[in-house]
């Protein structure tokens, strides 16, 4: 479940680059395609099957090959797994404030937290305003975000 959201964001900008997206989505479905189109149908959906049964773990195989296609397999894992709980927001929001430097480079240290905020962005995507209060509220994040990598760096820097 930890990387359950990364994994599925990935996998849409993979299927989105293809012209496979709708086939996860339920937007491209068989019926759709009428009788002359459905072999063609199936080998598309065959694949994106495919896609997805080679990028998850080994454990959850059986659960999802024998699923009668791609967006049965895509439901069922985000039943599964898409559970934006308070303890994951819990986990990254103390994650966040929590990491500092230590021995690592400045860039390692960075990417990870960059890595932390990006995550839980994708989770909490900051609320949608006014133009000018979403200008204001964007330069206040990036300003906590500046406040919260100098925090973790190490006293040499100061």
């Amino acid at each position: 479940m930890e990387n359950y959201t990364l994994w599925r964001h990935a996998m849409e900008v993979s299927l989105l680059t293809r012209n496979k997206l709708g086939f996860v989505e339920g937007t491209i479905t068989r019926d759709t395609y009428g009788h002359n189109f459905v072999t063609h149908w199936d080998r598309c959906n065959t694949m994106v099957k495919s896609w997805i049964m080679h990028n998850v773990s080994r454990d959850l195989l059986s659960g999802v090959m024998f699923r009668s296609s791609a967006y049965a397999i895509w439901e069922d894992l985000r039943e599964r797994f898409d559970k934006v709980t308070a303890s994951r927001m819990f986990y990254l929001h103390k994650a966040i404030f929590t990491l500092t430097q230590g021995t690592s480079s400045i860039s390692v240290y960075y990417s990870k937290l960059k890595d932390l905020w990006d995550e839980y962005d994708l989770l909490m995507p900051p609320s949608l305003c006014e133009r000018a209060k979403s200008k204001e509220y964007a330069n206040h994040l990036q300003y906590q975000c500046l406040l919260q990598f100098l925090m973790g760096i190490n006293g040499g820097y100061s």
